[in-house]
């Protein structure tokens, strides 16, 4: 079953600014990445996903449900994860993940015990009956993880679920959306701004620019390998390079590494015969790979 799909999907206010502009994507299951700068339209597209409003025109199905004409029937089967701190601090993470439980359906024991369960999988089992105000970011960024999760979901809805972590928590929190993914069986929606972080973690991207759609692909795809050799070594760049060109290679400088263009397998003959001829330590020779970065940086309206 397709996760998501969006058929010609438009949202306007006011009539005059267009967040959504004839958005039409399908994504399967797995980890899927939304990414955008601000004001690209994926809060818009996320609150259309959830059914909290409606779009202008088009469709859009989430795991085979118009979330417009039912949308209790998606957040049943949807966990979301806002962005913003909204968490009550007076009250444990284990009371508000247990009353959000409850407000999804599940009976007052079970509700309960799949509180206790989802904060285990966050780590904030033995900190679960403190109040949720003494938590320090990352934590409550993970009370919010847990109350998406609470109910058994089968897509999770995660707006930017790094938002305010130092780099270790948020090595951390990608680690467990990875592992939710992965091991789990649910799928997950991360919608960032952080391109580095979705490359790491997702299986797929959708990338929206101004409301419209830039690319739908796998990771892989968009990440695949240039025509051009980076070239590390720990020591004798200069020296590496000038041997280079006396080869008839151009080579470029990018800080530590030399790129080098792929013309055919003799192009590694020569760099490999050059580092042993100056007896230099070799880091890294591979081909350098594209970065989802580019995406952005050229505009490129195409879709996969």
């Amino acid at each position: 079953m397709t996760l998501i799909a969006t058929q010609s999907l438009t949202k306007t206010y006011g009539g005059r600014v267009t967040a959504l502009a004839d958005l039409t994507v399908a994504v399967e299951p797995g980890i899927i990445g939304l990414v955008g700068a601000n004001g690209a339209g994926k809060s818009t597209l996320i609150k259309i996903l959830l059914g909290l409003i409606a779009p202008t025109s088009g469709q859009v199905s989430v795991l085979g449900i118009d979330p417009t004409a039912d949308p209790a029937a998606v957040r049943n089967r949807v966990g979301y994860m806002p962005e913003h701190d909204c968490l009550p601090p007076d009250l444990s993470a284990a009371e508000l993940v247990t009353h959000l439980g409850r407000m999804s359906g599940l009976p007052r024991t079970a509700a309960r015990e799949r509180a206790s369960e989802a904060l285990r999988h966050v780590g904030l089992y033995e900190e679960r009956y403190r109040p949720v105000g003494g938590y320090s970011t990352g934590m409550k960024q993970r009370v919010k993880l847990a109350q998406a999760l609470v109910h058994d979901p089968d897509l999770l809805l995660l707006d930017e679920p790094t938002n305010g972590l130092d780099p270790a928590g948020r090595d951390a929190m990608l680690a467990l959306v990875h592992r939710i993914g992965t091991e789990f069986g649910i799928s997950v929606l991360v919608c960032s701004h952080l391109l580095g972080e979705v490359e790491r973690i997702c299986d797929t991207l959708v990338a929206i620019d101004g409301g419209r759609l830039l690319r739908a692909d796998n990771i892989s795809a968009m990440t695949s390998a240039t025509d051009v050799l980076a070239v590390e070594v720990s020591e004798g760049t200069e020296e590496l390079a000038a041997r280079l060109a006396e080869l008839q290679l151009p080579v470029a400088r990018d800080g530590r590494l030399l790129l080098v263009p792929l013309a055919d397998d003799g192009t590694y003959d020569l760099i490999l015969g050059a580092v042993a001829e100056l007896d230099l330590p070799l880091h890294r020779l591979d081909q350098r790979r594209h970065r989802v970065a580019e995406l952005f940086a050229t505009r490129e309206l195409t879709h996969a």
